[in-house]
């Protein structure tokens, strides 16, 4: 029997629609042989989906997903594997991320309420906001919330007509300190879903390959932004520069067409690309002073 795996979900602790335990569920009855909870900027559903993995046989790798800056390219997102998700000093960086989160949320519902004002509607309530959103702030909350109050037909909708002319500018990890940092924390960096950068080839290669050079460790190579040619792309580029492969569906709850394990219907994402990730881990925790 087939073990397959999905390393990119994310909770209601930054921009998902469940809980962590609603998701390892959703991944059992999926027959999952493993997950990666990967919120952005956020590790506090790691301990509740890895308590739940354990009841329901699904093994949970702790992750991330930070927002990076790099060179000329802006919100490249870097996933980190088997991370010590309760190293202090990481957690007190997501917190001040999600700190900037809630600056910018703000800002915001500020133009955005300004927008609605002279398109003689309601604004929206930043307290409801933060109700929606849990913990970590994203420009996804404030659609949907725009979606629910009746002020857009859709999440795309909102976007197009408040989010997107009404933009506030995002802090980013700069790539350099973010590899560092899990590397630091005995984890494994991989880039997420490369085409949402690029899809010009001669783009990625060279941007991968110094991205390596700077200590990168993997790409996701199985993701929703892929065709097939594009996987294989990928899958060229890993075994020319090093890198480990992984892939996940970067399942939220609110796309129709995308699920755990699946993606869009395309991916299958087999157990054994975990191996790889386990031994670097393995071999960076032994590095890492008690």
């Amino acid at each position: 029997m087939k073990k397959y795996i999905d390393l990119h979900i994310h909770t209601f602790h930054s921009d998902g629609c469940y809980s962590p335990s609603q998701v390892v569920s959703m991944a059992a009855e999926r027959g999952m042989k493993a997950i990666a909870i990967a919120d952005h900027d956020s590790v506090s559903g790691v301990e509740e989906a890895r308590v739940k993995g354990i009841q329901l046989g699904v093994e949970v790798v702790p992750a991330v997903e930070l927002s990076i800056g790099f060179c000329d390219y802006q919100d490249i997102h870097l996933l980190g594997y088997y991370i010590d998700y309760r190293d202090k000093s990481f957690t007190t960086k997501l917190s001040d991320f999600r700190k900037a989160r809630d600056l910018r949320g703000k800002a915001l519902v500020e133009k955005i309420n300004s927008k609605l004002a002279a398109e003689r509607k309601a604004g929206i309530s930043y307290d409801e906001l933060i109700d929606t959103a849990q913990e970590s702030l994203g420009r996804l909350h404030i659609a949907r919330l725009l979606v629910a109050r009746g002020q857009a037909r859709t999440v795309q909708d909102a976007f197009t007509r408040y989010l997107l002319p009404c933009n506030v500018p995002k802090r980013y990890f700069p790539l350099q300190e973010a590899l560092d940092e899990i590397a630091r924390i005995g984890g494994v960096s991989v880039l997420a879903h490369p085409q949402s950068i690029s899809d010009d080839r001669r783009i990625l290669k060279p941007l991968i390959r110094e991205m390596k050079q700077m200590g990168l460790d993997g790409v996701e190579v199985f993701n929703n932004f892929c065709y097939k040619d594009d996987m294989i792309f990928l899958e060229s580029l890993c075994q020319e520069f090093d890198l480990v492969m992984t892939g996940g569906s970067d399942f939220h709850g609110y796309e129709d067409d995308v699920q755990i394990g699946i993606g869009r219907g395309a991916l299958a994402v087999a157990y054994h690309l975990l191996e790889p990730l386990r031994s670097i881990a393995a071999s960076r925790s032994e590095q890492v002073t008690p």
